[in-house]
């Protein structure tokens, strides 16, 4: 009777795999019909772009050629590294004390930390080896001479980009954590897997979208960006929220908050717990915050000058009707913050004092070294950007955010991968992520304009390099108390070229830098103790580096820091 049963169970589970196997099947099909359809709609935008970097190889091939000795140099040095790792294993397999490891992840690699790759000598072998040709393509890269930076920076970005894709832990068959589950599931977990990749290049067109997050599990002002807030004006391209204070005592200047627009504003207003909009209230302060539009083609003609006439010059009329008051401190995020210093610079050539204060977090206004975004910033990319901008109105929010996530391709993709389609299982719900994927399109102008004038040819940073509504912008016409915030492990926006900004304006500057990144290192409330800052004074024409030098570092959240200056 009990084999009887068990037989039936087990057909019915075949019966159910059958079904599913017939559903992703027709899943499939109407994703690569979906796919061709849209391409023959759309067509195909040629261009060479960052990823054609075929010839960038050839020329560092001809490099590497024209120099056999330091080729030969290099390839005996990886024999020699495989040597020692092949007697390591050895030595380990027959039960002797090997010693420290051939190689070691970086402390911040976190691909390798199921014990399996410590503990099981097979496991070892693999990352070891990984690890010694990775670091051996890299190194080959970055010593090879001749190149120019440009090229060296897009071979090294591309390479590193190659070694990541190859790791073991991005392969079923060699990633011991997957390979449990595997058998523990008895192929469940890959089933799974297959049918979240077929839902997410479903959600793309025929791309891989991959979810970061389940857009279920967050609902703007329900359980992400509750912090009691009202519209009190609106335009074309923005709401402005004022959120009361909750103090009994209120400071009289308000406080405007100007988000980036590639992203949503509640990157500031996350959770209660690390809301830096909540924090402020509570502090006394009556904060406005712009919320930018998503735009769509009807709004392609939108132009830097418009972002700035109706964002922060509206929303600074707007707040004075609504609480009488004429001067605000104003706090700018990332792109909000380079478009808040051209406002802040054409504001003082009209002799328009309103804003009395300004801080910036994680802001580029020199874009001379803007890291390795600047590798997408080419002319033949920014021609290819203009013309499907130009044939939808806009650029998609998502083709930026994939730019953003491929400069940190383990964090933000493959350990997506490994989660969603090697173990099947759904992303776990994190506010962040959430935040991160809720992205916006750019109008063609606007976008336009930005990436020519700040990326490609740093105008901004020149004296009437560039002109907003006729007149010329010189940030040295910048007078008021400014508050600079990089962040140390910063990939968008590089504290180095964050710290450059301290030699622009006239008025006294204070240059904090936090740990951690462009987010998390903006997002650091105190309660969680978390990461710290670096304070210092500044010398005229010095580095980032030398000052961080002589910097000196402090516990706990630069926010604390910030109110004390502010106040």
């Amino acid at each position: 009777m009990t084999e009887q049963q068990g037989d039936t169970q087990g057909g019915s589970e075949r019966i159910d795999q059958a079904n599913e196997f017939a559903r992703m099947a027709a899943q499939a099909q109407r994703i690569v019909a979906d796919f061709i359809t849209r391409q023959q709609k759309e067509g195909l935008i040629e261009s060479k772009g960052p990823f054609d970097v075929g010839e960038a190889f050839a020329e560092m091939t001809q490099k590497m050629m024209a120099d056999p000795a330091r080729v030969l140099q290099a390839q005996m040095g990886l024999w020699e590294d495989y040597v020692n790792l092949w007697q390591h294993t050895a030595t380990r397999m027959m039960g002797g004390d090997a010693g420290e490891p051939i190689v070691k992840p970086a402390a911040d690699d976190r691909r390798f930390r199921a014990p399996e790759w410590q503990e099981n000598h097979f496991f070892d072998f693999i990352k070891q080896s990984y690890l010694l040709t990775s670091n051996w393509f890299l190194s080959s890269v970055k010593e090879t001479q001749g190149l120019d930076k440009k090229s060296a920076q897009k071979l090294a970005f591309f390479t590193r980009q190659y070694v990541d894709a190859l790791s073991p832990t991005n392969f079923a068959l060699s990633n011991p954590t997957v390979l449990r589950e595997t058998l523990d599931s008895g192929g469940e977990n890959l089933l799974r897997g297959l049918s979240n990749m077929l839902d997410d290049l479903e959600r793309g067109g025929g791309k891989l979208n991959i979810r970061m997050s389940d857009k279920g599990d967050f609902t703007v002002g329900e359980n992400i960006a509750v912090t009691p807030g009202k519209v009190i004006f609106q335009n074309d391209l923005i709401q402005l929220i004022q959120y009361a204070p909750q103090t009994k005592t209120v400071h009289t200047r308000p406080l405007l908050v100007v988000a980036p627009w590639i992203n949503k504003f509640y990157v500031l207003d996350l959770k209660p717990k690390n809301s830096l909009i909540r924090w402020a209230i509570e502090k006394g302060y009556t904060v406005f915050a712009i919320s930018w539009v998503n735009p769509d083609q009807a709004l392609a003609h939108k132009s830097f000058e418009n972002y700035m006439f109706e964002g922060p010059l509206a929303a600074l009329t707007a707040i004075e009707a609504a609480t009488g008051e004429k001067e605000v401190a104003a706090v700018g995020y990332c792109l909000g913050g380079t478009l808040l210093s051209a406002t802040l610079a054409y504001m003082a050539a009209k002799n328009d004092k309103r804003i009395t204060s300004v801080t910036f977090l994680a802001t580029l206004v020199d874009f001379s070294e803007p890291g390795e975004l600047g590798l997408f910033i080419d002319e033949e990319q920014l021609t290819s950007l203009e013309e499907m901008m130009r044939e939808k109105g806009y650029l998609d929010g998502g083709e930026m955010a994939t730019t953003f996530n491929l400069l940190r391709a383990n964090d933000l993709i493959w350990s997506f991968v490994i989660n969603n389609y090697l173990m099947g299982r759904e992303p776990f719900p994190f506010d962040l992520l959430y935040w991160n994927a809720d992205s916006t399109r750019m109008p063609a102008e606007m976008h336009s304009f930005y990436l020519r004038k700040m990326y490609q040819e740093n105008a901004l940073v020149r004296p009437s390099g560039i002109e907003l509504d006729g007149v010329p912008i010189d940030l040295g016409k910048i007078n008021v108390p400014t508050y600079v915030l990089a962040a140390h492990d910063d990939h968008i926006a590089p504290w180095q070229a964050c710290f450059k900004a301290t030699g622009l304006y006239s008025g006294k500057l204070r240059f904090v830098l936090g740990q951690s990144g462009h987010i998390a290192g903006v997002v650091n409330p105190p309660e969680s103790n978390k990461y710290g800052y670096w304070t210092g004074k500044i010398t005229k024409d010095e580095s980032g580096e030398d000052w961080l030098t002589g910097a000196e570092r402090h516990d706990g959240s630069w926010w604390n820091d910030w109110q004390r200056w502010q106040s």
